[in-house]
């Protein structure tokens, strides 16, 4: 047999074969893919590294003593009607305010310095031991990379978050037990309906500490050194609170990162206050886009040397 009846033959011929079999079934381009595994053991990875490292877990038991401190000191003192804010004033007539009490001292330094921390050594910290560029070259693409860091960022901010509020409503109730609660307009509201607006509250301002978060990572692709990028996040933060402070500059206030942060107390009003809580997700929704966005621009291009 000549190679042209290999090439043309009838049927027998490879190329008439090959051809024969594409007709024969369905067409290459419907040919059906299977659906590529999504999977999150990146994901598993970071978390792991974040609540694995001895100093995470010590900011974790610091951040802890905050609201164990109030119950006690609450606790040992001799009571005076209308000292203090309306939620260490009614600490004891109902123990849930202490997770709310702790969440508002917190929210100035504690809960964001922990972000700070964990935000600014996402990729800082990589680039500065030098595993930055093994991950690479997994491969892992960058844009999965900034995605992951951001997601592991904002699922610390929620734990750190609630685990304030949970020690502080357990300390609280221990301590002063529960029962109805008295709102901020001064209605009365059941245990089950206190604990979903302590809950809703918490959730909200781990929210807009996910925010600050987003400036961290975008901070964190323009350093090697974690703790400067750390430091630099702290400093905005503050710097954010001091001009919050200033009326003469209200025309900037409402686009403050930190601004909305004390509207979590709406959520203790009957009914809740949504107007300034929500603000306060559009403006925390805005941060996140728009740092994630400048992260990825700045990363995307980056020569990474560590």
């Amino acid at each position: 047999m000549s190679a042209a009846d290999l090439t043309h033959g009838p049927n027998t011929g490879l190329g008439s074969g090959l051809s024969d079999r594409r007709d024969s079934t369905t067409p290459t381009s419907t040919v059906a893919r299977p659906l590529r595994h999504v999977s999150t053991r990146f994901l598993r990875s970071e978390l792991g590294l974040i609540f694995g490292r001895r100093r995470n877990q010590a900011g974790m038991g610091i951040l802890a003593v905050v609201p164990l401190m109030i119950a006690i000191t609450v606790k040992l003192s001799k009571p005076r009607p209308g000292a203090g804010p309306d939620f260490f004033a009614s600490i004891t007539s109902n123990g849930l305010f202490v997770a709310l009490a702790a969440l508002s001292l917190e929210l100035a330094l504690f809960l964001p310095l922990a972000v700070a921390a964990i935000s600014g050594d996402s990729i800082a910290g990589e680039a500065n031991i030098g595993t930055l560029r093994y991950l690479l070259t997994v491969p892992v693409h960058r844009t999965r990379l900034l995605a992951v860091k951001f997601a592991a960022i904002t699922i610390f901010s929620v734990v750190a978050t609630m685990w304030v509020s949970l020690v502080g409503a357990v300390a609280g109730l221990a301590l002063f037990g529960g029962g109805e609660m008295t709102t901020l307009a001064g209605t009365q509201i059941g245990m089950g309906s206190a604990l979903l607006r302590v809950l809703l509250a918490t959730i909200y301002l781990s929210l807009c500490f996910a925010s600050l978060g987003a400036i961290g990572l975008f901070v964190s692709t323009l350093t090697e050194q974690p703790i400067g990028a750390t430091i630099a996040v702290v400093v905005i933060n503050v710097m954010s609170f001091i001009l919050d402070s200033i009326p003469q500059l209200s025309w900037l206030h409402e686009w403050l990162p930190t601004h909305w942060w004390m509207s979590f107390g709406d959520f203790l009003r009957d009914p809740i206050a949504w107007g300034d809580v929500t603000r306060g997700l559009l403006t925390a929704a805005g941060y996140m886009l728009v740092f994630w966005l400048a992260a990825w621009a700045r990363f995307s291009d980056k020569d990474v040397t560590g």
